[in-house]
């Protein structure tokens, strides 16, 4: 079975939109796309008066190098949202088919799932928050279209291990698309999902520039699957989705230079994760300080409440996740500076 024929039909025969930029080619003098011929006042080279490519093909390139995929293998677009939105119109029909998901996990699976009128069936993760495949695996009827699984996950930080998500592909063939949402990968234990793409043509793994990459601002994200899923969602992908300054932030954050630079911020994350934990757990108050593969830490207090008020009050913002089912008592808090994180225990420890 093909990972096509789980598709919506009409998504299948849909006649692409055909931009002015796909059929200019090899052109010189651009006069096919209506637009200004001169640059704007201060554009210092990115030549913003001209349409961007949809899929740049150095940036494409140099992120198929990065995650270790084929160029046919990835969609690049405006953060991992799009492609979540990407997924579930081109997969699930409106008022018939669901997804799956894990909660507590990130809310935006179920958003998209709801503006396209899917349904959302919840597996709520173990008590330890640790994803089990076979609650998943029996869960899944003929409408889940999509199952998410985000791996590390968010809001609580907790890994899902590739034996775990290989697991879950095997029970998914012919029956649904797995979803493996890694924005926050590169600061865990384990290896991507990506590994495993062409073993399974219904995977597919969401990667970001947002955390590790220090591009939350510019918006870059990938779909990496199959070549015809990847076909079929750029015939719904808008026209021009990536600016082009922010591919020209994504190049430079991806040259040699800065992959190293990232790296070694990397591994300072990971440091702090270790020494905030640790200090987390010595101050009063603290119930628990929950296990991260991510840049931030999931804290249970005694009254999360005062601690929130206590950090805003010094200006200091943190995540109130207290809504999340099993997190009635925790905040997130992301792994800022040393310097940053040492205020962050000096004023929690001020009050006690």
């Amino acid at each position: 079975m093909s990972v096509l024929e789980l598709a919506r039909a009409e998504i299948r025969a849909l006649v692409p939109y055909s931009s002015a930029r796909m059929e200019a080619a090899g052109g010189q003098l651009l006069l096919n796309a209506n637009e200004s011929a001169w640059a704007p006042f201060g554009d210092a080279g990115l030549e913003c008066h001209r349409y961007p490519d949809p899929q740049p093909a150095a940036l494409v390139e140099r992120l198929a190098a990065l995650y270790g995929v084929r160029r046919e293998q990835m969609l690049v677009g405006r953060g991992s949202d799009e492609a979540i939105d990407l997924l579930v119109r081109a997969f699930c029909r409106a008022g018939r088919d669901a997804v799956l998901v894990q909660p507590p996990t990130f809310g935006m699976y179920a958003v998209c799932a709801r503006v396209q009128d899917a349904a959302v069936v919840e597996v709520p993760l173990s008590a330890d928050f640790e994803v089990d495949a076979d609650a998943v695996l029996s869960a899944v009827t003929p409408a889940v279209k999509l199952v998410f699984v985000c791996a590390p996950n968010n809001p609580t930080g907790a890994g899902v291990s590739l034996e775990t998500i290989e697991s879950l592909a095997r029970g998914l063939a012919g029956r649904a698309v797995l979803v493996v949402d890694e924005a926050y990968v590169e600061f865990a234990e384990g290896g991507s999902a990506a590994a495993l793409l062409d073993r399974y043509e219904h995977l597919a793994v969401l990667r970001t520039l947002s955390k590790a990459w220090a591009l939350a601002g510019a918006r870059i994200g990938c779909l990496l699957a199959h070549a015809d899923v990847i076909a079929l969602l750029r015939r719904i992908l808008p026209p021009y989705p990536l600016p082009r300054p922010c591919v020209a932030a994504a190049m430079e954050a991806l040259s040699p230079q800065g992959q190293a630079a990232a790296r070694e911020r990397i591994d300072v994350v990971r440091a702090e994760r270790a020494r905030m934990a640790e200090a987390l757990r010595t101050l009063p108050g603290v119930r628990a300080v929950l296990p991260s593969q991510a840049n931030f830490l999931a804290v249970r207090f005694d009254d999360p409440g005062r601690a929130y008020r206590r950090w805003f009050e010094a200006g200091i913002v943190v995540r109130d996740v207290r809504r999340y089912p099993g997190l009635g008592d925790a905040l997130r808090i992301t792994l800022g500076t040393p310097q940053e994180n040492a205020r962050v225990l000096a004023v929690l420890g001020e009050g006690a």
